[in-house]
């Protein structure tokens, strides 16, 4: 008899194939699951091992025993003519099938369930020469060390990002796992790295440890780990240290180079100036009136202590321009303070990236129309280059974006927001950016999906909750308006903009006395603000008092207020609506150029850029009084212009019906009106009763179709206002 025979006689084929089966099978089920209920890296190794070695051992007790009735026994024991005794050894066969279909059954659910970010795919595409720097653990006593041990694992990812070859996950992608008890194997997965490097600070007075450790992400082995004693003054010195051991394993590990690998730390040598920097950077994350502000008191006290500290003065410069976007600065000063700063940093570091963007972001922010296109076209130059140059560097990327979308290049605005997107996709800031341009496209699911995404990891951000506010008044929903509103100013109690906001949105719906309250709030925080003439003018207009409302416009407009929030803009245009109607367009434009000369003068190349403002909404009385070959003049002039910037004004239904009106072209702006502008809900133009009143409408109106069409915007405006009114008194009623 041959071996082959004899081993299939004794069924020791089936035993081993059978062993194989189910010992994969169990194999599967329990490495995928361990990992879940916290158990630790070597356990997973444990069972596989075990059933390696209980292989052989297996296999030969098949050969000598056998499975019967009666129970197991020697093989030479079995009588082959019983029946029984061989239905019963041949009860493997059935196990051997069972335990295949299982098998079959478990791969094909497993692979349909597995996330697209942890799918076969995905891992393939992870570089081998990938790290991600997992926030430093707190290990200290006291609290407060947790911005120290922060800004450890921020200096060790800007030395390392440094190193050529090297991908390394952005900083706040990172930190998205900070505190989080996950496996490193679903970290590294998430953050498309194949190594982590993680490590604690543990700090008592002077003294303080730190413990690294470099981790391949497939296996769990430790590529390199190291212990740092020393006294927290020299914590510069442990950087250093670490960042040099860390790129030298890095390097010949990964890269195939050896050697040190040189890299440049953080731009001070002193602790006290680096603790407030840190500070300032935790306090920056919310981009809130309170966190601005102390960001910048944190700053200018860290370049107190150290006045050559170049990371300090950019970030700065750039909080600078944050307050500028918030309201808390006005341009001529933030710009100026922003300039000033980068200067400096430039005399000592001519190819600084944040610091080259910052100025060329403000240079494309020209100061009249004579610098208009050629401003912004070459800052775009600069900055694509700086983008291009320096990927990773975000300041550079999302001040292109801001100049882009200024000047209405969404789209590319929009691609630059995504790529940092997938550079960084933890990082609330891009999430926010990227919910924004949707929003400016019309893309409103996609919006609030992005802006709900930032929201979820930095909760404390008043401007994407003002950003969904914005999505809710695009598609008609007042009340959801209010409560995104109000949400911002609760985390942002300090911004007099948000209750100004909200009281200008429940004047324009004739909501006085409940407006009333918020303009209250506007008052006694900031009574000389754009905001507070802005609500001032708009309570005047919604009450029906035009004594008031030209009093409130004047002093708007000699008070030379910023055209914040239409504030300076509203002013002239409720001056000359009034004006027209009344007969005296030509008094109000002589006031208008004594309190400044050549406001109103669409052929000036000088005029500041302000009163372009000023000039676009004063075509209502233009109207009035201009030869109609004159005022058609102005509309191309004014095209023109917005042209010379990347706008295109006919682009704006809205803006284009009214063009359409002045070239007497009255029947083609009813159809893309009815089309394209009342298809819309009523909340996107709460101006529509003065904007329709005014002369130049008269006989586009007076088409029966516009009337239905006013009248349902009137239905739902009513609808509107009775919803919001009640979501207040329930709001008032619950407190």
């Amino acid at each position: 008899m041959s071996l082959v025979t004899e081993l299939t006689r004794r069924k020791v084929v089936r035993v081993a194939a059978t062993y194989l089966v189910v010992g994969w099978l169990l194999t599967e089920v329990l490495t995928t699951i361990l990992p879940t209920l916290g158990a630790p890296g070597w356990a997973a190794k444990m069972v596989i091992l075990c059933f390696a070695f209980g292989f052989v051992p297996t296999v030969v007790l098949s050969w000598i025993y056998e499975l019967t009735p009666e129970g197991i026994k020697k093989e030479g024991g079995m009588d082959r003519g019983d029946t029984k005794q061989l239905v019963a050894a041949s009860g493997l066969d059935y196990i051997t099938i069972v335990g295949v279909v299982l098998a079959t059954v478990f791969i094909a659910f497993f692979s349909a369930s597995r996330s697209p970010e942890y799918s076969d795919t995905a891992v393939a595409t992870i570089s081998a020469e990938s790290v991600a720097v997992l926030p430093f653990v707190n290990m200290s006593r006291d609290e407060d060390n947790e911005y120290f041990s922060d800004g450890l694992t921020e200096t060790l990812l800007h030395m390392l990002v440094q190193i050529p070859g090297l991908k390394v996950a952005a900083r706040t992608s990172s930190f998205a796992f900070k505190g989080k008890n996950m496996d490193i194997r679903d970290i590294a997965e998430a953050l498309q790295v194949a190594h982590i490097l993680e490590g604690s600070v543990q700090k008592s007075g002077n003294r303080v440890r730190i413990t690294a450790q470099l981790i391949r992400a497939s296996d769990g082995y430790h590529v390199w780990s190291e212990n740092f004693d020393s006294d927290s003054d020299d914590i510069f010195g442990i950087q250093d240290e670490i960042a040099l051991k860390v790129g030298s394993a890095l390097s010949a590990s990964l890269l195939g180079t050896g050697g040190e690998t040189a890299v440049a730390g953080i731009s001070t040598g002193n602790p006290d100036a680096y603790d407030l920097y840190l500070q300032a950077l935790k306090q920056r994350v919310t981009f809130s009136y309170v966190g601005l502000a102390a960001a910048e008191k944190l700053l200018k006290g860290a370049l107190t202590i150290d006045p050559d500290f170049l990371d300090a003065k950019t970030e700065l410069a750039s909080n600078y321009l944050h307050q500028l976007e918030t309201g808390l600065m006005d341009q001529d000063d933030a710009f100026g303070a922003a300039l000033a700063i980068t200067g400096q940093v430039l005399l000592v570091s001519p190819e600084n990236v944040g610091a080259r963007a910052i100025q060329a972001f403000i240079h494309a922010v020209p100061s009249t129309i004579e610098a208009g296109s050629a401003a912004i076209s070459d800052a775009v130059q600069e900055l694509e280059v700086l983008v291009a140059e320096n990927p990773h560097e975000y300041q550079a990327r999302v001040l292109l974006s801001r100049v882009l979308e200024g000047s209405q290049q969404l789209d590319r605005a929009l691609q630059l927001q995504l790529e940092a997107l997938a550079l960084d996709p933890y990082n609330a800031r891009i999430h926010y950016e990227v919910g924004s341009l949707y929003m400016h496209l019309d893309r409103f699911e996609e919006a609030r999906t992005s802006l709900q995404k930032s929201l979820d990891l930095e909760p404390q951000q008043p401007n994407a909750y003002l950003r969904l506010a914005t999505v809710a008044l695009k598609l008609g929903d007042g009340v959801d308006y209010l409560q995104q509103s109000l949400k911002a100013m609760e985390v942002d109690s300090a911004d007099h903009e948000i209750p100004g906001l909200i009281a200008a949105f429940l004047y324009q719906l004739g909501l006085i006395e409940e407006a009333d309250d918020f303009r209250s709030r506007v008052n006694a925080i900031a009574p000389t603000s754009a905001v507070a003439y802005r609500i001032g003018l708009l309570r005047a207009i919604s009450s029906g008092d035009e004594v008031a409302g030209m009093a409130a416009a004047r002093r708007a407009i000699e008070s030379g207020i910023e055209d914040r929030q239409f504030a300076f803009g509203g002013a002239v245009q409720y001056l000359m609506r009034v004006a027209a109607r009344t007969g005296t367009v030509d008094a109000e434009s002589a006031y208008l150029e004594q309190q400044a000369a050549g406001m109103l003068d669409i052929d000036a190349a000088a005029v500041p850029i302000r009163f372009l403002t000023a000039q676009r909404v004063t075509f209502d009385a233009w109207y009035t009084v201009l030869p109609h070959d004159e005022l058609l003049r102005r509309v191309a002039r004014i095209q023109e212009i917005a042209a010379s910037y990347g706008f295109d004004v006919l682009e704006n239904p809205g803006a284009q019906v009214a063009v359409m009106v002045f070239q007497d072209k009255v029947d083609e702006a009813v159809e893309l009106a009815l089309a394209e502008v009342f298809a819309l809900p009523v909340l996107t133009d709460q101006n529509w009763r003065a904007r329709y009143s005014q002369a130049q409408f008269a006989e586009f109106v007076a088409d029966p179709r516009i009337q239905a069409a006013l009248q349902d915007w009137e239905t739902q405006e009513d609808a509107v206002r009775d919803r919001v009114k009640n979501y207040l008194l329930d709001l008032s009623s619950a407190s």
